[in-house]
């Protein structure tokens, strides 16, 4: 067991590496600048906001603290590249957070959902997370472990795993393959020394969910399913994800930590 602080409580992670993909908005950059804040060095992909991207290493410091590069995540190719071009910044892999993710803004009834919006959202949701996942576990089997861990795995979900989403099954569908894929890895991992946990969030404030979160109709309903009666902040959500990634998380793995206001039991 790795020692805590003598005097009060560290969720610090000096010494640690982390990969965080879809990092350059929303959930991805507050998870960014949180674990570059405690301390790990940081790698994190961006697929079309270069500027964004730039500013938020800024913010950070800078290079070598924080890294970013350009990477499409469609296929599990995909995430087997991000992880090698991650390796190769940091050296070493001691956390993945796989944070990207697409949420097709539309309804759409399964009659007339097209099977190329299915193959795009499964593509991006979870065939890249295999991709990234099994990559990440080949690199932290071969490295030397930081105390009693050799990794730590983060799944970011959301409550329609567990609940389903009306009119967006691919997404559901995704997600929820996301939180039994978190129960596998544990199984398998866990006693390998590598932890792998899910955070499902609610509704969240980003630029994904503007579209819902702005329309009066809409934002109503969405806001009626939460007892805090409130969308979360980005930080909300990254605040889980790095406690999970600290020593005060070492006996937690395979667990769906959920973080919706109380809505998933409203539901």
């Amino acid at each position: 067991m790795e020692k805590l602080t003598e005097k009060g409580i560290s969720l610090s992670l000096a010494g640690r590496t982390a990969l965080i993909t879809g990092g350059s908005r929303g959930i991805g950059a507050a998870t960014v600048r949180m674990f570059c804040q405690a301390g790990a060095r940081v790698f994190f992909n961006y697929r079309s906001a270069e500027a964004q991207a730039r500013q938020l290493i800024a913010e950070c410091g800078g290079e070598p603290a924080c890294q970013a590069s350009r990477q499409e995540l469609g296929t599990p190719a995909d995430g087997t590249a991000l992880v090698r071009a991650a390796v190769a910044a940091l050296g070493r892999l001691d956390c993945l957070i796989v944070n990207h993710g697409v949420w097709p803004p539309h309804d759409i009834p399964i009659d007339a959902m097209s099977d190329a919006q299915w193959r795009s959202t499964l593509g991006i949701n979870l065939d890249s997370t295999f991709g990234l996942v099994r990559a990440a576990v080949a690199q932290m089997r071969q490295q030397d472990p930081i105390g009693d861990t050799r990794g730590r795995i983060v799944l970011v979900a959301s409550t329609a795993a567990q609940r389903g989403e009306a009119f967006h099954t691919d997404y559901a569908a995704s997600k929820g393959a996301m939180v039994s894929m978190t129960k596998s890895l544990s199984s398998e991992l866990a006693s390998q020394g590598i932890y792998c946990n899910c955070v499902a969030p609610g509704w969240v404030d980003t630029e994904m969910s503007s579209g819902a979160l702005t329309h009066p109709e809409t934002s109503k309903k969405v806001l009626a399913t939460i007892p805090l009666a409130r969308p979360a902040k980005v930080e909300e959500i990254a605040g889980p994800i790095l406690f999970l990634c600290t020593p005060l998380a070492g006996f937690i793995s395979g667990e769906i930590f959920n973080v919706n206001g109380g809505a998933v039991l409203a539901g």
